[in-house]
């Protein structure tokens, strides 16, 4: 098929296919499906019920659309609404009774009825049981089937799905043709305020069938020449030698020079030409033509997160107390901590997310079973059993590497008692009850020597030492836990100083059974920095709320520092925090506090961090402090000049252009107006943020071409955050999306910054284009 010059570029239908064969090949070819029975019967749709609660079970009608990528759903007697959802929402897929709802009627339904789709983010699950178990194999098959379709599909095959979303948005009457009103309407969808004459012009170049209607590969160089991407035509140009293709010694020169790739890059442009180039004829020549360098910028390999740092790549051997630890507050609740829900499904969010800490806040409850809510509110309650079973369920699925669970114990003798029964019964040979050589340690072991082991951080009769000497004594007397969050805000209080009194003064027993879980995490008092350098074991950990911990970083930084190259400390957010929000862990970070416990249900600045600290190291929940911190050297966040080995460097971020922003007002034909804040958290001097200008009406292809600038005096710490925000002169800006990831796992030259929601879940395909570089300061 011929080309069409556009702009003086030659554009090309993606192999004359049309859009419609470009869907079914992408799908079909790789699913197979008229071999697959299991798809073949979710295409015809199924009646299942959807189950809410013990009370509240509806029959609906399920199926998967022609594009198998949707799944539609309506009720019989609710006439034409229905919903739907895509399956590139799904996370994964559960069998039988793994939700508490499916718990609650598990003596009315059996378990081969029953199955969840959990979604990404913090939208709730969708709890459903089938007629049979045939019907309910049927739908976990064959989800199954195309949730791993979707990861596996190239950037051509992602492309291809992309073009073929929007025809079906814009073919209002489904009739395969799109007239102009409806190209019209599609461009306010895609968050396009064009210009009506040249969207016409568009239209009528596309149109070359003269029909006044775009179908099949009419509609694809209409949508090529809308996403036509002139800022990376000028790159791609720059260093083509003819302006039409990249030789492989054009492409090898961009890798080297422009992109700052090592290693053997002559081999490396061979593989990203077979990799991404869509033409066989440019493959043949050993080229890359415009659309092959487009999907490598594109890709994995293309984007700002260096994927040599997403694997496992550091040193797994060190002591626990060397990590940073992904670490989970409340972990038992999914909104507020005064009257929100407690429910095991955030400890098997947060593990599924590769948390590694979790908090479990103990009480007496009735029929002598322990239960887990937050103690003097309103929060609804749950067995302590069901949260074990759940950990022991969970912990391995995401990492290997060891989960703490850490226990905040309000229970009486008795069942402390019943705790520790369940944790054994339950976990059994997971629940770490020994050190690992049955020998009196001197230090902590590492995350690999305690790959699929569950620890439990408790109060402890005694220490490590007595239980090698048999002196360990009957259940005795021990200080309330440090972190009892209401003793907290009695203590923030100082208008309270009765009841403060009171619950210093107050002591509670502890159970030998429980005691014994304990090994390697002590739940201690902490007194100052040189009592603890004096007389603190390696195994003891100490609790801070965040405004204890801000006054000790504050007041004795490198103390803090050195503390935390010897022993684990966790910071956890004030009891103020009524609202379940984020203090900003980089502070916490900085002196290099290992358990630093967030809110995970809820979104934002804090969350975004810590996602962005944790995506390196294949998201095991460990990632490895900085040299500087695990050792007995000086340093202190507040002076990073003082300390040895001090380089700061310059990070330059051209900010050039958005691609395809998501829409944030819902209001008929609102466009955004964008604009990109790049934020440094690190230590305190390296604490900067700077704005782009704004974009006018165009959340579709925004071109800024503006430069920031930093001086970053600990990169080893500092963590960049990417913000989209549409942009309003009267009130707050609405946020649009964001990236975050550590400078030190930052791929230099050309790079797509491929942007996230609130929630931290993708939303394919907005990006930012940008260009970067490192540089020592001199």
């Amino acid at each position: 098929m011929k080309g069409l010059l556009y702009n003086n570029i030659y554009i090309f239908p993606l192999d004359g296919r049309s859009v419609r064969q470009q869907q079914m090949d992408s799908t079909e070819s790789v699913l197979r499906i008229q071999g697959d029975d299991n798809l073949q019967s979710m295409l015809v749709g199924t009646i299942m019920r959807k189950i809410k609660s013990r009370t509240w079970k509806k029959q609906r009608y399920f199926k998967l659309q022609d594009d198998f990528m949707t799944i539609w759903y309506k009720s019989k007697k609710a006439g034409n609404t229905h919903s739907t959802f895509s399956v590139s929402d799904l996370e994964a897929i559960r069998e039988g009774h793994q939700s508490e709802v499916l718990l609650s009627i598990a003596d009315e339904f059996p378990a081969d009825r029953c199955f969840t789709l959990v979604f990404r983010g913090r939208r709730g699950n969708l709890d459903l049981v089938a007629e049979s178990s045939e019907e309910a194999q049927s739908w976990v098959r064959g989800m199954r089937k195309l949730i791993e379709n979707l990861e596996n599909m190239g950037e051509r095959e992602k492309l291809d799905q992309w073009i073929g979303d929007w025809f079906k948005k814009a073919d209002k009457n489904n009739d395969g043709r799109m007239n102009f009103k409806e190209v019209q309407d599609l461009l306010k969808m895609m968050n396009v305020d064009m210009n009506e004459q040249h969207a016409h012009r568009l239209f009528t170049t596309a149109d070359k069938s003269q029909t006044g209607t775009l179908e099949d590969d009419e509609f694809v160089l209409f949508y090529k020449m809308l996403t036509q991407r002139d800022d990376v035509l000028r790159v791609f140009q720059e260093f083509s030698f003819d302006g039409q293709k990249l030789s492989k010694r054009d492409l090898e020169d961009f890798l080297r020079d422009e992109q700052l790739e090592g290693g053997d890059i002559q081999l490396h442009a061979k593989q990203l030409i077979e990799c991404y180039e869509p033409s066989d004829t440019a493959k043949l020549l050993n080229a890359m033509t415009f659309d092959g360098f487009l999907m490598y910028l594109g890709s994995v390999e293309g984007s700002i997160f260096n994927p040599q740092w997403l694997g496992i790549f550091q040193d797994m051997s060190q002591p626990l107390c060397h990590y940073f630890i992904s670490s989970s507050h409340n972990t038992y609740l999914m909104e507020d901590q005064l009257r929100g829900q407690s429910s095991v499904e955030g400890y098997i969010r947060a593990l599924s997310r590769g948390c590694r800490c979790v908090e479990v806040d103990c009480w007496d409850g009735a029929n002598g079973e322990p239960i887990v809510y937050h103690g003097h509110t309103f929060t609804s309650k749950i067995l302590f059993k069901d949260v074990v079973t759940a950990v022991g369920n969970y912990a391995f699925k995401a990492s290997e590497y060891p989960v703490i669970l850490s226990i905040e114990n309000h229970c009486g003798v008795e069942q402390q008692r019943v705790m520790a029964q369940h944790l054994n019964h339950i976990l059994g040979d997971k629940l770490l009850k020994s050190t690992l050589d049955a020998k009196a340690p001197s230090r902590l072991p590492s995350p690999e020597d305690l790959k699929g082991k569950i620890l439990l951080k408790a109060k402890k009769i005694g220490g490590l030492e007595e239980s090698f000497n048999e002196l360990a004594e009957d259940s005795q007397t021990g200080e309330l836990s440090d972190e009892d969050e209401v003793a907290d805000i009695e203590e923030e209080n100082q208008h309270r100083e009765s009841v403060r009194r009171t619950v210093k003064k107050s002591k509670q027993r502890l159970s030998n059974e429980l005691s014994d879980c304990v090994v390697y995490c002590k739940s201690v008092h902490f007194s100052n920095f040189k009592h603890s350098r004096i007389h603190s074991k390696f195994y003891e950990v100490a609790s801070f709320t965040e405004s204890k911990a801000r006054k000790h970083l504050r007041e004795a930084g490198a103390d803090f520092v050195h503390h935390n190259s010897r022993q684990l400390t966790r910071v956890y957010p004030s009891g103020f925090r009524t609202d379940s929000s984020n203090f900003n862990p980089q502070e916490m970070w900085n002196v290099g506090c290992q358990i630093v416990a967030l809110n995970f249900q809820t979104a934002g600045e804090g969350m975004d961090l810590n996602d962005g600290l944790f995506r390196q190291n294949n998201s095991c929940g460990y990632v490895l402090k900085p040299r500087f911190m695990r050792e007995a050297e000086k340093f202190d966040p507040e002076t990073p000049h003082e300390r040895e080995g001090y380089q700061p460097v310059v990070l330059t971020i051209q900010v050039i252009s958005g691609q395809q922003l998501p829409k944030v007002n819902i209001k008929e034909g609102s466009i955004v107006d964008p604009l990109v804040r790049v934020e440094i958290h690190g230590v305190p001097m390296d604490q900067a943020k700077q704005e782009t200008r704004y974009i006018d009406n165009n959340g579709f292809n925004p071109v800024w071409y503006d430069t920031l600038c930093f001086t970053i005096h600990t990169p080893e710490l500092a963590m960049v955050r990417f913000v989209v925000e549409d942009y309003d002169k009267t009130s707050r800006n609405d946020f649009v999306g964001q990236y975050t990831l550590p400078l030190i796992c930052m791929q230099q030259g050309y790079r797509h910054i491929h942007l996230l929601s609130r929630d931290g879940t993708s939303i394919p395909p907005s990006s930012l284009f940008v260009h970067v570089r490192v540089t020592e300061l001199e």
